[in-house]
This record gives C-alpha cells, sequence and structure tokens, in this order.
C-alpha cells in the first residue's frame, strides 16, 4: 500500500507539529504545513466474517474495491468547523475537539461552504432534502462507507485496526468495557484487554497513536458521517459503492466516546436520520483524487409527521423507566402500556447482567406478555427502556417487530448509568426504517429533581401537546 501526502490548505490552521512528527515516524512524507493522506487504490474484505463476536447481521462481508481518494488524519475540530460556519453546535467545547452534535444535512453544508471559501468547486447540490453528489467536482465531501472502511482497516482484518481488542489507552471510548467485557463481566482474565479509563467527553484530536496509514481517531472520540443511506450489502464483488439510492437512514461509523468496544469495531455500522445531530457523532472530510465520475442523486423517503394520538410503551426493570413513563402521562395524559414479559427476567441484578447480555448476544426475541390493543390508533410513540450493554433490551425488539410502524413518529427515552443511548437509537431506527425517529431523551438513572423540567422541555422539543 502506497500511502502519501498532497499538499492542500485542508484545515483553517497549520497542522500540528504532533501529526508532522507521528507522519514522519511512518515513513509518510509530509510536503505542506496542512495536509491530507492519500489512500490509494486498492481491494478488501468490507464487512465482518461470521465468527467475529458481536457481529451484527448488517455486516455481509463482501469484496470492494476502492479508487484513489484522499482523506483528512483527523476529525473536523471545532476552530475549523466554526470558522466556516460561524457556529459551533457541539455538547462539548474545545478548539481541537472534534466538532459534533452535527446533522448529515449540515456535514453536507460543511463541505459545500469549506470549498467555496478555498475556490473549489462544491461537491453536492442540495434541493431541501435531496442530495446530489458531482463525483466530477474537486470540493471537500463525506466518504462513501467502503472508503472509510477501507482507510479505518488500514490493512487489516480483525475487529480493530490495533489487530488487537482496542485499550481505554489507543482509543477515546467507556474503557470500562472492553472487547468482549459483556461474556467476562464477572470473570475478567480471559479479557485481552481489560477495563480502563471513561473519559466520559472528547478529547483533542490526534491524541492517540494513529493507524498505520496516519489517520487519528477512527475508533472513538466521535462517529463519523459517511455519504451512505443505510440498507443492505451487495453479496457480490464492488467497485466505489455508494450505498442504496434512497433510504430513511444515513450511516455513521467509528463509534464515539461513550461507546462500548463492541460498537467501535471497524464493520460496525451505526444509522440515523439526515436531520438529526448526535453528540457523539462528527465529520471527517475526503477530496476525490481523480475527475472521472459522475452525478449520484438520491431521495430521501417516508417523511413523516408527528401528532394524532399519542402512546407512551416502555419497558423497565429496575423502575428507573418506570418513573420517567408516569411523569411523561402525568404531563401529556396520554395512554400509558407497560411492555412486560411471559418470562420475566430476574430480579437478581447480577442475574439479569448475565441473561441481558446473552439475549443481546443471540439477538433473542422474548416473548411479551400483553399487547397493544389497536395500535393503528396511534400516530406517535414515546418509546422508554433502559441502557442495557449499550443497546436496547431485546423486549424492545420484540415490541418493535411486532407491530406496523411504517409512518408512525417514534420518540424514544432511556434511563441509563453513565453511556447516555449508547447504541440504542441506530439499533431502534434500524429495526422500524420506515417510521419517523424523534429527538431522545436521556435521563441518569432516576433523574432527580429535574426529571419533571427535562420531560417538558423534552416534550416541547418534539411538540408533544401537555395538558392545561
Amino acid at each position: 500500500m502506497n500511502v502519501i501526502n498532497k499538499t492542500v490548505d485542508f484545515h483553517a490552521h497549520p497542522v500540528d507539529e504532533v501529526f508532522r512528527r507521528e507522519i514522519e515516524n511512518l515513513g509518510i512524507d509530509v510536503l505542506a504545513e496542512d495536509g491530507v493522506v492519500l489512500i490509494k487504490v486498492g481491494s478488501f474484505a468490507m464487512g465482518s466474517p461470521e465468527d467475529e463476536p458481536w457481529r451484527s447481521a448488517d455486516e455481509t462481508q463482501h469484496t470492494v474495491t476502492v479508487s484513489d481518494f484522499y482523506i483528512s488524519p483527523y476529525e473536523v475540530r471545532q476552530s475549523e468547523y466554526a470558522a466556516v460556519t460561524g457556529n459551533n453546535p457541539s455538547n462539548f467545547s474545545g478548539d481541537d475537539l472534534p466538532v459534533e452534535n452535527v446533522s448529515w444535512l449540515e456535514a453536507v453544508a460543511f463541505c459545500n461552504a469549506l470549498s467555496e471559501k478555498e475556490n473549489l468547486t462544491p461537491t453536492y447540490t442540495v434541493n431541501g432534502e435531496t442530495v446530489t453528489w458531482d463525483r466530477t467536482a474537486n470540493g471537500y465531501r463525506l466518504p462513501t462507507e467502503a472508503e472509510w472502511e477501507y482507510a479505518c482497516r488500514a490493512g487489516t482484518a480483525t475487529p480493530f485496526n490495533t489487530e488487537t481488542s482496542i485499550g481505554a489507552d489507543e482509543a477515546n471510548y467507556y474503557g470500562h468495557y472492553p472487547y468482549e467485557i459483556e461474556d467476562n463481566y464477572f470473570s475478567q482474565g480471559n479479557l485481552t484487554t481489560k477495563p480502563g479509563e471513561y473519559r466520559q467527553t472528547t478529547v483533542s484530536v490526534m491524541s492517540f497513536s494513529p493507524n498505520s496509514w496516519g489517520l487519528y481517531d477512527m475508533h472513538g472520540n466521535v462517529g463519523e458521517w459517511v455519504w451512505d443511506y443505510y440498507g443492505d450489502y451487495p453479496t457480490e464483488a464492488v467497485t466505489d459503492p455508494t450505498g442504496p439510492d434512497s433510504g430513511t437512514l444515513r450511516v455513521n461509523r467509528g463509534g464515539g466516546w461513550n461507546d462500548f468496544a463492541k460498537n467501535m469495531r471497524s464493520a460496525y455500522r451505526a444509522a440515523a436520520p439526515q436531520n438529526q445531530g448526535r453528540f457523539n457523532v462528527g465529520i471527517r472530510l475526503v477530496l476525490g483524487a481523480s475527475s472521472e465520475g459522475n452525478a449520484v442523486s438520491l431521495s430521501k423517503e417516508n417523511e413523516t409527521q408527528s401528532g394524532g394520538n399519542v402512546l407512551i410503551a416502555y419497558f423497565s426493570w429496575g423502575g428507573n423507566t418506570r418513573g420517567i413513563a408516569e411523569e411523561i402521562a402525568e404531563q401529556t395524559g396520554a395512554d400509558l402500556f407497560e411492555i412486560t414479559l411471559v418470562n420475566p427476567y430476574s430480579d437478581d441484578y447480577n442475574t439479569v447482567l448475565e441473561q441481558a447480555q446473552h439475549d443481546q448476544n443471540i439477538q433473542a426475541r422474548p416473548e411479551l406478555a400483553d399487547h397493544v390493543e389497536n395500535m393503528e390508533q396511534y400516530d406517535t410513540v414515546l418509546l422508554g427502556y433502559p441502557n442495557w450493554w449499550a443497546s436496547i433490551p431485546m423486549p424492545i425488539a420484540s415490541f418493535l417487530e411486532e407491530y406496523d410502524f411504517d409512518g408512525k413518529t417514534v420518540i424514544p427515552f432511556c434511563s441509563h448509568g453513565g453511556g447516555r443511548f449508547g447504541q440504542s437509537l441506530t439499533a431502534i431506527a434500524k429495526l422500524i426504517p420506515n417510521a419517523k425517529l424523534g429527538e431522545g431523551l436521556s435521563i441518569h438513572y432516576s433523574g432527580g429533581s429535574s426529571m419533571p423540567d427535562d420531560v417538558a422541555e423534552w416534550l416541547a422539543l418534539n411538540g408533544i401537546e401537555t395538558k392545561e
């Protein structure tokens, strides 16, 4: 693999001395104060093998060839985003921290604005929520999903580009939960990587060593938007894929500061509506290395509107989620439905931890004891659950698969012990891709005295009517 550097004014201020020194140590020439890394044409196995622990069914392995492209060595910083757009939407604050809490559409707009600022031809044409990508343009853009995974892997075929289980000293993530902790929580002697620090925030770009191709934070810190709509992979070999022609969700990759290691794997795919930001998702920029290509025009499908009858449906084990659901019912007067099981989980905390991770690992669908009558009468469902092992409890999957949510609005709320939503929003979005997802609410445990006000603010944000 030949990896070199192109002289391009990629950022709003010079690349740090740390970057230059790290790249030189890798044997890659730095030709300018500012630079992007050229990734040369090559083929790789995209997705994950069937025996990779904690793989998802949407990671079908297939052969992909990608053409040359230039990619930023690190995620767009807040100072860079603010210099171009005049604002900084980030949840955390710091010039050298990666920008986050930007939607896919805002990321596309940033690419165009930066291109114009540097006298390049903008790559995207935006008409409402329909975006056309001119592949002949020389401006900045988002990587495709295939380009991102190829660059992340840097020639590896293991779950992480470190080739071994990744530690909290190698990436910024929920370090208490290294790879395969779920199966070894009570007996950690078998873990390749032991639990480490959980920083609970983003950190400055380039805080950790780059992968072997000179790219920082491909695992952790913030996830990164890519071009593609979320959808099934092909099974045959493909060249320069750009994803499905239409869809409802956009893909982001790499995992963020609050993710478990299993959700930072090179093959893991997160997804979200293109008009919603996430406090753990940011941007990494790409430039095409060739003027060849054509236009790719994609359109968003299945726009829905919230309103009408509202149902509050929730699953609660320890009572925290139940308390939030009851507060929502008190403020809205909406119908309340508890998701219960024919065979409930154990009342013992340690036992339920094992049961929950086992059900997630095998993607179980526990049988529900009660059912919603006339689900069709509800236009909006407020869906509550505890964050279990950085995702939804499997009873939520059973519930979502029991009913037709096409055209409905689903607005999640969850209780958590420190990881906020984890990847639960992605799990929900993948299960009901034709529903509209509203802005979620995460509450730390039971929420304390501020919980009623937090609920009221969240209801107003999503346009949910409250009682007089």
